[in-house]
Formats: structure tokens, sequence, C-alpha cells
């Protein structure tokens, strides 16, 4: 084989490795979203729980980067507390070691088999979970296929005087190799961004018999400093718990590797003794059938063995990222901002930090309508101003939810998944719309030059405003609790309110006919009612939006 079909070979098998990674993970994704929502909201500070927290999400998407990246999202969000999130990074580590043992099978050869039992569910079933099945089990098949090709291309070096002479160094069993060996999985994982590319290469490499076990396992350690480059680069711009967060995961999987490196013979040796099968033995072909099951032993060993040296000193751990990287002088104030490459965002636990966002909405537009109130009694110019500045808030917020969003939407969901979606990026639309009105109201009631404070018009209007935002809290109910919300009484509460905002209207206008008010504060007011009118009408489109979170037979 030649120099250009090795090359080629071991790209586009790499590539198909890719692409079945990918394929598998958006699977599992979709089949497990109501696993992977629950097992993160039962999140608490408990480190044992943050653990597993990480571990089963992990083994649920096939990357660490993405549970890490997530992570850095959620604190960057103020959902998760640092040491939280540190627990969930260790879990995250043992829960990758699954892809190796996944990729340790021997049934190469039986990929395109699996291609083909997948691939007529994925394309041809309207049943949802026949077609996750289907394409998990057309991922797995890309997944072996890929290594197969990948491990043609390596079988002729293992016979090339040049490249083994070029690998020499690497092979040798002294701390020089076993630290070169490190660097270089830690550089080419930060250059492909996957560690577990980086582990199909190097079990195709050793499996083909080019490396021995030794170097395999001291590569597989390097990748694992490696992939924290995701998680780096996607707290670039973020809050300081979520550069800690990031640094902490760099900062764990560096210090684990240093503490392996110290007692490297002894952890091969024991490696060697745990899995049945010499792992540098020759097969007649050249090949060597036990060292993927070693190598995979020992991805799983490495990560394990760090996470239970490390989780007792947790705390320890968080200080010591804090004192890297301390708090600012200005206080920072948690917000959604699109973290890393739409291809690293969960939906499942994207869904969760927006939902958490439009309910911070909701807190703000409780707060606004309290100053709009006040500011009808008083005309406080610093209520105004405050008004105004909660208006632009929710402006700003609201950007963010939709884009957030619409980019999640662009990966694999479920139905139930992409009806929620909508529902937040319609809810957030409507909470800003209602503060635009808020803002309205206060605006006219500037407008006032010796307007009464009493009086029957100014009575009504503040009942009728009450009514109104009690109506909101109803509708609103429905983002906590959908359950709770009977559509029927929605429906009939906004058309009575309809009704009465016409009522008070008419009556103000029957009072300025008797020169009980200026003929101007009648336009005035009109504007003010009509406000109230509209949060009415966004109000109830919040109900109808928050219905669209139920299955359809569900909805009245």
């Amino acid at each position: 084989m030649s120099t250009f079909q090795i090359i080629y070979t071991l790209l586009g098998g790499l590539g198909i490795f890719f692409y079945g990674m990918r394929t598998m993970s958006d699977a599992l994704q979709q089949a497990a979203s109501e696993v992977i929502t629950k097992v993160i909201n039962s999140l608490t500070t408990n480190r044992f729980l943050a653990v597993v927290v990480g571990m089963i999400v992990t083994m649920i998407v096939q990357s660490s980067s993405v549970t890490t990246v997530m992570v850095v999202g959620f604190v960057n969000a103020g959902l998760m507390q640092l040491t939280q999130a540190i627990g969930v990074i260790l879990g995250s580590n043992i829960g990758t070691t699954v892809t190796g043992w996944i990729i340790s099978i021997k049934i190469g050869k039986y990929g395109l088999l699996l291609i083909g039992l997948g691939i007529f569910p994925a394309l041809f079933s309207k049943n949802p979970k026949l077609q996750s099945a289907g394409k998990a089990l057309f991922g797995v098949g890309m997944v072996f296929t890929g290594l197969e090709f990948m491990s043609g291309a390596f079988k002729p070096l293992r016979n090339d005087p040049g490249f083994l002479d070029m690998i020499s160094y690497f092979s040798g069993q002294d701390y020089g190799s076993y630290i070169a060996s490190v660097i270089t999985g830690c550089l080419l994982t930060m250059i492909i961004q996957s560690s577990s590319a980086m582990l199909g290469i190097t079990i195709a490499l050793a499996s083909t018999g080019v490396i021995e076990f030794p170097t395999a396992a001291a590569l597989v350690m390097g990748e694992n400093v490696g992939t924290t480059i995701t998680a780096l680069l996607a707290s670039v711009g973020a809050n300081v718990n979520a550069k800690r967060a990031a640094r902490a995961h760099a900062i764990f999987n560096t210090l684990g590797v240093v503490l392996m490196l110290a007692f490297f013979p002894v952890y091969i040796e024991f490696i060697e003794w745990l899995i049945p099968g010499a792992a540098d033995a020759v097969a007649a072909d050249g090949s060597k059938p036990q060292i993927a099951q070693h190598i995979a032993a020992s991805h799983t060993i490495f990560n394990v063995g760090a996470t239970l040296a490390f989780l007792p000193f947790l705390n320890q751990l968080a200080r010591l990222v804090q004192k890297i990287t301390p708090d600012k002088k200005v206080k920072e104030t948690p917000k959604l901002v699109l973290l890393g490459e739409a291809s690293d965002i969960l939906p499942a636990t994207a869904i969760i930090q927006a939902d958490t966002e439009v309910r911070k909405m909701k807190d703000i537009l409780e707060r606004m309508y309290g100053v709009t109130k006040e500011y009808l009694k008083d005309k406080d110019p610093k209520k105004l101003a405050k008004a105004r500045d909660y208006e632009r808030i929710t402006d700003n917020i609201q950007k963010e939810i939709t884009l957030f969003l619409c980019k999640v939407m662009e990966r694999p969901m479920s139905a139930e998944q992409s009806r929620h979606s909508q529902a937040l990026i319609k809810v957030a639309d409507e909470f800003e719309s209602i503060a635009d009105y808020l803002e309205r109201i206060v605006n006219y009631k500037a407008r006032f030059k010796n307007d009464p404070q009493t009086g029957p018009t100014i009575d009504e209007y503040k009942k009728f405003m009450e009514e109104v935002w009690s109506f909101f809290q109803i509708c609103a109910e429905g983002i906590f609790n959908v359950d709770r919300m009977d559509r029927d009484q929605v429906f009939k509460k906004s058309e009575e309110l309809r009704i009465w905002a016409d009522d008070i209207r008419d009556r103000h206008l029957d009072r300025v006919s008797k020169g009980d008010y200026e003929p101007l504060s009648a336009l005035t007011y009109s504007d003010m009612v009509v406000a109230l009118r509209k949060i009415r009408a966004h109000a109830l489109n919040v109900a109808e939006a928050v219905s669209m979170t139920k299955p359809v037979k569900d909805i009245r």
C-alpha cells in the first residue's frame, strides 16, 4: 500500500468513525432525553450524586467534552454551583470510558451488517423509538467500519522501517518515552477535538501491532488531558465560575496523569494481571487480539482511580481554582449565553437552561409591575427610569433565549423537545411584549399634568390593572406546572377582561363629557387602558404557548 493510499484510507476511516459516533450520540440523546432531563434535575450538593449524574449523562451522549461544555454553560447561567460542576466533570471522565469498551469489541467485520440492520428503521419507521434505535445501530456499525478502515491503513506500517524508526522514541520502556507519548496524545486530541477519535486511532494502531501496550496506555492518558481544551475554549467570554469549572477539569485530568505516571510500571502490570491474555501477544496475522481490551481497561482504571483519589478533595480543588481565577471587582450577573458550537449542545439540558431563564424573565416582569404600580401613585422619576431599565433587560434576555434555542433546534431532537423549545421562544417573546406595555403605561402616566390621584377613574384603572395582572399570573403558572392551568377558565376570564376594558374607557369618556376631566386626558387614559388590554392578550398567548409543552392528546 502506497503512502497516499495509507493517508486517504486513514482519513476516510476516521471520517466514517466520526460520523458514526455523532449519529450514535444523537440517537441516544433522542431516545434518552427524558432520562437526561431527570438526571440533571436530580443534582444536589451531594458530591457522589454529582459524579453519578456526570457518568450517566456522558454514557448516554458518548462524549465527555459535550458534558463538560454543558456544565460550563450551566455554571455560567447560575444553574449549577462550582462544587456540583466539578463533581459532574469527575463523573464524565468515568462515563466516557464506555466508548473504549464499545470500540474494543471484536465485531468490526460485522460493521456493514449493523449498518444494514439499522438503516431501514432509521429511514422508514414512523415510530420515534424505533427510529432512534435504528440510528444508534447504524452509528455503531459506522464506528466499527471506520475502525476497520483505520486498522487496514495501519497494517503496512508495522513492517515499515522508516515509520518504526520514527516512532522508536515513543516505544521505549522508560519514562522519557512515556512522557513523550502523553504529550503526543494530548496535542493530537487538542487538534482533532475528540478524545473518542484519538482513542479509536490508538486502539487501531495497537491492534495492528504498530505500537505496544505501555505506549498506548500513555497515549490514552495524554488524551484525557487534551480533551479538556474543548471546555476551556467554551469558557472564553463566560463568567468567572464557568472559567473555574473548565479549569478544574484541566487541573484534575493533569494531576491525575502526574499521579498515575508516578506508578506507571505498576499500573501497567496491574492491568496485565486484571485482563486475561498478554496485551502484546501477537497472532499469526501479526495483530494483537487482546490489546484493545487492555487499552479500554487502562482508560477505565485511570479515570476511576483518579476520581476516587480526588473526590475527597473536591472542596480543596474548588478553592484552588478560585485562587487561580479570582472574583472580578464588578459583581457578575449569571446570564444565558451560547457556549461552543451547536454540535456541543445537548437539547435536553439546553431546554432546562432556557426554561430557567424564562422563569427569571417572569420574575423581572413581577418587579417591573410593582414599579409601574408605584409610579401610578407618586410619579417618582427614579421609578420611571427603573421601569425603562427593566424593559431593556427583558429585550436582551428575549434575544439571548431566541438565539440559544434556535441554535439548539438545529440539533436532532424529539417531538416533545421541539414543542418545548418553540413554546419557550414564544413565551419569551410574549413576556418581552408585556414588558413593552408596562413601560408604555408609565410613559402615558408621565404625560398627565395635574391629574387626580384619587377618584372613580383612577380607582377603576388600578382595580382593572390588578385583575389583568392576576390573569397574567394564572397564564404564567403553566410554565411551572402546565397541569394547573384550566384553558377553558383562561379563555373565559380573558373575554371578561376585554369587555371590562371597553366599559371603563366608556365611563371615563362620560366623565370627560361632563367636564370632570380635561379632554386631553381621554386620549391618554384610553391608551393606558389599551396597554392593559394588550397585556391581557399577550398573557393569553403565554397560556396557549405553554399548552404546547404537553403532548397533543393531552391538550384540551
